[in-house]
């Protein structure tokens, strides 16, 4: 029987990484408020350790380890931002750590989890199932095995950042957080029902990869192919076993972006708000301003999840767009 986290443990969570996680910054746009006719709040999460919300999941699950399993290590798969966040949280644990990346995963995201002291094993992320290949490593060697999402220790600690947020800014009327395997999501909506209860909660995934909302419309976790998107960061294949009954449970709806306007999005952070915000980390306000209508009068959240993301591809993709950065993309 799975027992899922609640918001006590995400109180707990947050006693744990105090110290060690940054309380990110909550940014505005007066522009894009006037825009949309409505308050949006930006949790900076790609100003976090390691440049990703992934960072208060990993460090809340590693800590909580005991001394055997620090001693025989940690394994998990990650594109990249939970690859990262592993191998920071151990490396300040003192625990080594295994990830399973994709060899395709973005050179900046494999450089720093190398950085950070991990191991990496590549896979093909197309033909490959990353998740019987850590299962291996952890049979194999004793690693424990802690999943990029699916796990309540990692849900509970991705819940502090909407605890942050509601914390600094009191209740919302929506608050949106970009959606892949759920973690999140879930986490958030932890936070987000007991601190600000009539808050709507919406989760947004890549358009190529809508997995998340045919569950939510379906009622069971539906699985596909790996999405082929500019949203690295959410190319999930399914939700989780602790993931989606959080999510089924209280969130209001799931919407998508495509890459284009992942694009757009990315070049209004870079342009009007002097943020470098990686393409999955854009979801949210690409749904916000496609939502725009009815926003109007609404105090909103947004997650910003992350912001790394290759220089080369980052400019290459900024160069292509045609639009001016500007705030209805």
């Amino acid at each position: 029987m799975i027992i899922l986290p609640t918001f006590d443990d995400v109180l707990a969570a947050a006693q744990r990484i105090a110290g060690f996680a940054h309380p990110t910054p909550v940014m505005q746009s007066i522009l894009l408020n006037q825009a949309l006719g409505a308050e949006i709040f930006f949790k900076c999460e790609n100003l976090q350790r390691m440049g990703a919300f992934k960072f208060r999941g990993a460090f809340n699950a590693l800590s909580k380890l005991d001394a055997t399993q620090r001693k025989r290590g940690v394994v998990t798969f990650s594109s990249g931002n939970h690859a990262q966040g592993i191998a920071l949280s151990a490396s300040i644990l003192g625990i080594p750590a295994t990830i399973v990346m994709p060899y395709d995963a973005p050179a900046a995201k494999r450089a720093a989890t190398r950085g950070y002291g991990g191991t990496i094993v590549e896979y093909d992320r197309y033909t490959e199932d990353r998740e019987s290949i850590c299962q291996q490593l952890a049979e194999k060697h004793g690693y424990a095995l802690i999943p990029a999402y699916d796990h309540p220790d990692v849900i509970a600690g991705q819940g502090t950042a909407a605890k942050e947020l509601i914390e600094e800014v009191g209740p919302l009327d929506a608050l949106f957080a970009p959606l892949g395997g759920g973690g999140l999501l879930a986490g958030s909506a932890l936070a987000t029902r007991a601190l600000s209860p009539e808050c709507k909660i919406y989760g947004v995934e890549p358009e190529a990869g809508n997995d998340g909302q045919q569950s939510l419309r379906s009622g069971t976790i539906v699985h596909i192919s790996t999405p082929k998107t500019i949203a690295d960061g959410a190319q999930t294949p399914h939700l989780g076993h602790y993931t989606f009954p959080i999510i089924q449970r209280d969130v209001s709806d799931i919407f998508t972006a495509s890459d284009d306007q992942l694009v757009a999005s990315m070049a209004f952070f870079a342009s009007r708000m002097k943020l470098v915000v990686e393409p999955t980390g854009c979801l949210g306000l690409a749904a916000v301003c496609h939502q725009a209508e009815s926003l109007r009068g609404k105090r909103v959240g947004i997650l910003i999840s992350g912001g790394n993301v290759d220089l080369d591809n980052y400019c290459r993709l900024l160069a292509a767009y045609s639009g001016d950065g500007g705030p209805m993309l």
